[in-house]
């Protein structure tokens, strides 16, 4: 399959000076770029209509197929302006990667990784007046997405599916910052089970989450911290974000693969952690272990990452009847420099001795 996504482009971009003004103060998810890229599949036609255009409204049937029955996926990735003025992106092969388990998961059709990768960086190039300067850890937040667009109603994967990416400019996802965030050990729900979809970035999952979320924020907590749904209590993740502990013999240690996300930032760390005297390890640990480490500071520095947050340090985790504060309350130092070093990769600011790096312009 030849694949390439043109681009057209949009006869009405946003003026520079209220584009600027934007960038400025960006936010996360408010503003949009001037374009999308786009693709349709069908069993017929395979992948087709492959284009970059203006952003618009998309046109959907009342019957289509996500409104009723959720067959959708997304993903999330950024763009980095560097200090020469060129535009990188971190490791888009595994948000590929990830974005075709998650298509199998949810009975979509397979893009081509190459294609994915295509078609972000296709969309960057147009838009690349909308990746801001590094200051303040600002970046272009790319999101590609894919749902069954189809019009029934019937228990079936969809006949016709839409693919888009669209882009916002960003800074910090938490307005904390690199200041630390609490977690809600939330009793009530669970994020997912065994052979659902926990390992699938679907909207569902995250539909799912906000219950959660809305109980994290009204108990003073900024995430909220997910345990399996069995009666062993073992961690599993935040609701945007990995979760990693460091240890006091210098383990690094962070909840095996299955029901999680397996995350473009939590592989990262997990490659870096020997760089800075860590011992990378993927295991199991209970909420009573969790609490019992932190209490006995066998666990020094807990820290949760993700695409958006990048690195963030937890300093206190809390449930209903008690609260426990991590280390010293105050953001560790291998949480720091594990976040320094893995924006001085994004940014161009350390060797990039892994070519994990990927140049649009």
């Amino acid at each position: 399959m030849n694949v390439e996504f043109l681009i057209h482009r949009t006869s009405r971009p946003l003026d520079d000076g209220e584009r600027q003004k934007i960038l400025a103060d960006p936010g996360f998810g408010r503003h949009f770029t001037d374009h999308m890229a786009s693709a349709v599949w069908t069993p017929e036609a395979g992948w087709h209509e492959l284009k970059v255009a203006a952003l618009e409204p998309l046109h959907l049937h009342p019957a289509a197929a996500v409104l009723h029955y959720a067959q959708e996926i997304f993903e999330g990735l950024k763009a980095f302006r560097h200090d020469d003025g060129s535009i990188w992106l971190f490791r888009p092969e595994l948000n590929a990667r990830r974005f075709a388990r998650s298509a199998r998961r949810l009975a979509l059709p397979v893009l081509d990784e190459k294609h994915f990768v295509d078609s972000v960086k296709a969309l960057v190039s147009a838009d690349c007046a909308w990746v801001p300067s590094g200051d303040g850890e600002k970046s272009l937040y790319v999101r590609p997405f894919m749902f069954g667009s189809e019009a029934f109603l019937g228990v079936r994967p969809a006949a016709r599916v839409f693919y888009g990416v669209i882009a916002t400019p960003a800074a910090s996802y938490f307005s904390s910052g690199v200041a630390g965030v609490t977690l809600w050990v939330s009793e009530n729900y669970t994020r997912a089970a065994k052979g659902g979809t926990g390992a699938a970035k679907c909207g569902g999952n995250y539909a799912a989450s906000l219950a959660a979320q809305v109980e994290a924020t009204e108990n003073g907590c900024d995430q909220v911290l997910y345990l399996s749904g069995d009666e062993q209590r073992v961690l599993e993740e935040s609701g945007t974000m990995n979760l990693f502990l460091v240890t006091a013999d210098r383990e690094l240690v962070t909840p095996g693969l299955g029901t999680i996300l397996e995350g473009v930032i939590r592989d990262s760390v997990l490659h870096l952690a020997a760089e800075h005297n860590l011992k990378p390890v993927e295991r199991q640990l209970r909420l009573d272990q969790l609490r019992a480490g932190c209490d006995d500071g066998s666990i020094t520095e807990i820290f949760a990452v993700g695409t958006a947050a990048v690195v963030t340090p937890v300093l206190h985790f809390k449930g209903d009847g008690y609260e426990h504060t991590v280390g010293d309350g105050r953001p560790g130092t291998t949480t720091l420099a594990i976040r320094e070093h893995i924006l001085g990769l994004q940014y161009g600011k350390v060797p990039d001795t892994r070519q994990w790096l990927h140049r649009v312009v």
